[in-house]
């Protein structure tokens, strides 16, 4: 767990690298809410898309989770 812990606050730019996942992980769920009402309003999009992306965002909210948590464990 000291590993994931090290790259979990590896820095970048200043910030963690927890940071910067939780970020992409809140701006993912955010496009994927974003679609649904873009498809419900002007030109339908795949099902495919909404799903992959909901996918990755949880995939992504998964590791954020578990590299936070190395750092307590």
């Amino acid at each position: 767990m000291k590993t994931l812990a090290d790259i979990a606050y590896t820095t970048f730019l200043g910030k963690p690298l927890i940071f910067y996942l939780g970020l992409a992980t809140y701006a993912l769920f955010l496009a994927t809410a974003v679609l649904v009402s873009v498809r419900r309003k002007k030109r339908r999009l795949p099902l495919k898309v909404h799903r992959g992306m909901a996918v990755a965002a949880l995939l992504l909210a998964t590791l954020h989770g578990l590299l936070s948590l190395s750092a307590y464990l």
